[in-house]
């Protein structure tokens, strides 16, 4: 009888001891919810409290909306940096031969940094804000206003990711005979020329690709045709491999910003504090990560009701104005939600790094 209120309490989240506060937290003056002692590794309890970050960030952000910033800033670095890499793309393709693989990686090198190190930026000002002493919503401004005393170590780290990034392409692209593109494309994306499929089949892409590929309509200018689709190609490329160094060191920036590591203590520190709360920190981003992936798999009903009502304006040369601001609609406010959604990562990110530091 005396194991039941024992299970209870285990699997409703209630912790019968008294809940173990950091001095991290009284210092920074981050308020948490009391955490269990024995928390870290894997299991039904990392899988529940890798969730529970997650939807906590999510509250978090519903009460100070002012958060929202994050996520429009963040949207315009990426913006800037699909437009930089249509630029790249179309300056190449004109060139040809003046531009060679040497040439190519350090223009994306000098484009990723500038992309990372905004970035990091706005990750620093959002850790900032949300972890600030200050009574009430606090603005995502007066966390950005205290940024400038990390730019050094902020530069370094983005200079870092960038390299590693690189390297990870480099491995893929570059491997011999090609044996990682033959081997990874029909395993996970399956198809021979994987996702860049799913997006040419995606609602209404078709439909944008023309448009931007009719010199008529923006005078000649061939440079949108490489904007779309192939800088969001580009760009979803890099921001999948930094996206991935992002989620294999999550506490590199909270560890520089509330407890004034260097950065290679914080990059050893993130290691330790992963093998601790690895499975938490997995279950949160599988968890934002089946949501993005079930919201964009609304493109199949989408698909199906516009081929229904419309069977020739998703393939049309000349479709309808109505059409065409049905497509950027669609397409900007999937954009927008994978941007809220990455704001309630990086709020998810510092409430499993409070856990992941309590003893």
């Amino acid at each position: 009888m005396t194991l039941l209120p024992e299970i209870s309490g285990y699997w409703c989240g209630l912790c019968r001891k008294a809940p173990a506060v950091h001095s991290l937290q009284r210092e920074t003056g981050i308020l948490t919810e009391p955490v269990c002692e024995g928390r870290g590794g894997g299991g039904a309890g990392s899988i529940r409290r890798g969730i529970g970050a997650a939807l906590s960030g999510m509250r978090t952000l519903n009460r100070n909306r002012q958060l929202l910033w994050f996520a429009l800033l963040a949207g315009i670095v990426l913006t800037g940096n699909i437009i930089i890499q249509g630029a790249l793309g179309y300056v190449t393709w004109t060139r040809g031969s003046d531009i060679g693989e040497t040439e190519w990686v350090l223009l994306n090198v000098i484009i990723e940094f500038a992309t990372l190190f905004c970035l990091v930026i706005l990750l620093t000002g959002l850790v900032l804000s949300v972890s600030s002493k200050k009574e009430g919503r606090v603005s995502f401004f007066d966390g950005l206003t205290g940024v400038k005393k990390f730019l050094p170590v902020i530069a370094v780290w983005s200079f870092v990711l960038v390299l590693a990034g690189m390297l990870i392409f480099s491995i893929y692209y570059y491997s011999p005979d090609g044996l990682l593109r033959n081997l990874l494309n029909p395993t996970i994306f399956g198809t021979q020329f994987g996702w860049i499929n799913l997006l040419v089949e995606f609602p209404f892409n078709p439909t944008l690709g023309n448009i931007f590929a009719d010199p008529s309509r923006f005078g000649g200018l061939s440079l949108t045709s490489w904007i779309y689709p192939s800088g969001v190609i580009q760009t979803l490329m890099f921001s999948a491999i930094n996206l991935l160094l992002f989620i294999l060191t999550p506490f590199v920036v909270p560890l520089i910003v509330l407890e004034r590591k260097t950065l290679g203590e914080a990059v050893m520190g993130s290691v330790t504090l992963m093998r601790k709360n690895w499975g938490e920190a997995a279950a949160c981003a599988v968890f934002l990560g089946v949501i993005v992936c079930g919201v964009f798999l609304t493109y199949l009903l989408v698909q199906a009701v516009s081929g229904m009502a419309a069977p020739d304006g998703a393939v049309t040369l000349r479709p309808d104005n109505i059409w065409i601001a049905l497509a950027l609609i669609y397409d900007s406010a999937l954009f927008c939600f994978v941007m809220v959604i990455a704001t309630v990562g990086g709020i998810a990110m510092l409430n499993l790094y409070r856990d992941a530091r309590s003893p």
